[in-house]
């Protein structure tokens, strides 16, 4: 797929979230659920291989700040690092036991002992606990699904994936959760009663819409945000494959061999999610825009870029790869090129999102464009601000939050790396070079609200009561405190990775953890 001619200038952002047209309401009472999110990984609050602390998800981080957390449902992972496998205890386990380097004598043991660690937790999710789903009639607020791309979000329910796990089989050499994405939708959608499996994504939302009250007897809803599309271009640097999409892209069973979707293809699902959407009682709906997937570290450019001024490098391939050690021949990569045409796919995408917005506003829906590709090219490390030549005319440094700026070093996009003691670059990203950290997810929630203040939506104290004045600030005090990739990040995480690529040669670990 070529890019054409008057794409090659990068996407400038959307920086009015009601794309100047206004959409007077006056609304009365209180709905019944005052959060809701469907969404993908980014929503579920993925974090280096795994969903794990839900809590810590961009949505639940929101519902903290609005005084609304007691009340914000959402899916548990606790369950040894939770699903499929978290990268971060993985490492953590090798340096309790060799220290932070694995030398050359220790490499049989090593590998022997993280096997051991994979089967656990492939025993914990497939034939143990974790094989045992929560029975609940209610429905979550936070519907994101790792994994999950529009025709997902469009045809999945609990009832199709219970129909597509199968029993599992103790694979030695691929010790990783089957069918993880699966596993974990069962948790996230609703199940019980059982005619309530075969809700989808937005079947749930529908159903919380439904669900008005006596203050507010229109909508269920008052804030749905809806963050899908990634992964109809994510796979590109999972996979290192450009596959476009073709004959099949709306077939669940065979878009799988697809790692990016034309934009032709993605307008059609989008329109057909963005009529669903329309039908949910809801006040307010703001819709996420799809990231530039080329920027996360997870692929890193080698080989300096293509010329003086250029956004890309020649090739991508993995991080621990280095520029003098990377051959085209051998090595997994994609090209300069293919990363840009994906790029410009990625803007249609985003153009098609924001003409569903403001078709919407001009309908007199009180629809928002939050326009989180934008908001990651403002931190793109090597892309931009790490190279002032390559800088489009929109292009500005986003400000960090006050407690970021006074980390040492402000966290940033590249891959996140130690000496040992402390984190000494990186820290937006985690160990699986694609997911944000907390701290970056907060930055997503400060975006969101700042959205939700525009949309007259009230932030309440912990009591529930109390109007919080404006403006309202993620308390960032408190995620770098949970943040142990930035207080504390793994002893043999090296500013070379050698842990890491050493697990990914040995262990297959990218294409097997990161099946998204």
């Amino acid at each position: 797929m070529a890019v054409e001619p008057q794409q090659q200038e990068s996407r400038a952002p959307v920086v009015d979230a009601t794309l100047g047209i206004e959409v007077p309401h006056r609304w009365r009472g209180e709905p019944r659920h005052r959060l809701v999110a469907v969404g993908d990984s980014l929503a579920q609050g993925f974090q280096s291989g795994a969903v794990f602390r839900t809590e810590l998800s961009f949505p639940a981080l929101i519902a903290y700040e609005m005084g609304w957390a007691r009340h914000f449902r959402q899916a548990s992972f606790h369950g040894l690092g939770g699903l499929p496998l978290n990268i971060e205890l993985l490492l953590r386990d090798l340096e309790a036991h060799y220290g932070r380097e694995v030398d050359w004598w220790e490499a049989a043991p090593a590998l022997f002992r993280a096997h051991r660690f994979m089967d656990r937790v492939e025993d914990y999710w497939e034939r143990g606990p974790g094989t045992v789903v929560p029975r609940t009639t209610a429905v979550h607020h936070n519907l994101a699904a790792f994994g999950w791309d529009l025709r997902d979000a469009l045809a999945k329910s609990a009832d199709v994936c219970r129909r597509t796990i199968s029993a599992p089989t103790d694979n030695l050499l691929d010790q990783v959760v089957e069918h993880a994405a699966e596993r974990a939708a069962l948790r996230v959608l609703p199940a019980f009663p059982p005619e309530a499996g075969a809700l989808t994504q937005l079947g749930a939302v529908r159903k919380l819409g439904d669900e008005v009250g006596a203050t507010d007897p229109e909508h269920g809803i008052e804030t749905l945000i809806v963050f899908l599309g990634a992964n109809n271009a994510l796979p590109v640097v999972t996979r290192l494959r450009v596959v476009w999409s073709g004959d099949g892209y709306d077939d669940p069973a065979r878009k799988e061999a697809f790692t990016v979707w034309r934009p032709e293809h993605f307008t059609a699902e989008l329109r057909l999610l963005a009529q669903e959407v329309r039908a949910v009682k809801v006040r307010h709906v703001i819709w996420c825009t799809v990231p530039h997937v080329t920027i996360a570290p997870l692929a890193r450019g080698v080989g300096g870029k293509t010329r003086p001024g250029s956004a890309y490098f020649p090739y991508y391939t993995r991080p621990w790869i280095g520029d003098r050690d990377f051959d085209p021949r051998q090595d997994p990569h994609i090209t300069g090129q293919q990363a840009q045409d994906v790029d410009r796919a990625i803007d249609r995408y985003n153009d098609a999102i924001t003409a569903e917005v403001r078709q919407a506003r001009q309908d007199g829906k009180d629809w928002y464009l939050l326009d989180t590709a934008g908001l990651l090219d403002r931190l793109a490390a090597r892309r931009y601000a790490d190279d002032p030549l390559a800088r489009p005319e929109w292009w500005q440094p986003y400000v960090l939050p006050p407690r970021l700026q006074a980390l040492t070093p402000p966290p940033n996009t590249h891959f996140l790396a130690g000496d040992g003691e402390r984190r000494v670059d990186g820290g937006l990203f985690s160990l699986d070079g694609i997911h944000p950290t907390t701290v970056a997810y907060g930055i997503l929630a400060q975006e969101t609200i700042n959205v939700m203040r525009l949309a007259n939506v009230e932030f309440r104290r912990p009591d529930e009561k109390t109007p919080r004045p404006d403006p309202v600030l993620v308390d960032f005090d408190r995620l770098i405190r949970h943040d142990t990739l930035i207080n504390h990040p793994p002893g043999n995480l090296t500013q070379g990775l050698a842990v890491l690529g050493w697990a990914d040669q040995a262990l297959d670990l990218v294409r097997r953890v990161l099946r998204l």
